[in-house]
């Protein structure tokens, strides 16, 4: 089963929010990661390790044409 990479979820902050409207959501957002890695962090790591040993790089250099 392939693991969804959610860092490629595209939305739009709204920009009518006040500071402290912005402020509530980052708090929940950090509150949220912190819960979720208290409850994962382990297989988050396992699972973490295990794509970047997966990945392509990206900041390797062009091969050279043969």
């Amino acid at each position: 089963m392939k693991t969804p990479n959610f860092r490629q979820i595209d939305f739009t902050i709204p920009g009518h929010w006040s500071p402290d409207q912005a402020l509530a959501v980052f708090e929940l957002l950090d509150d949220l990661r912190d819960k979720i890695w208290a409850h994962y962090g382990l297989r988050l790591q396992q699972l973490l390790a295990e794509q970047q040993h997966t990945a392509p790089r990206t900041d390797a250099p062009p091969e050279e044409p043969s």
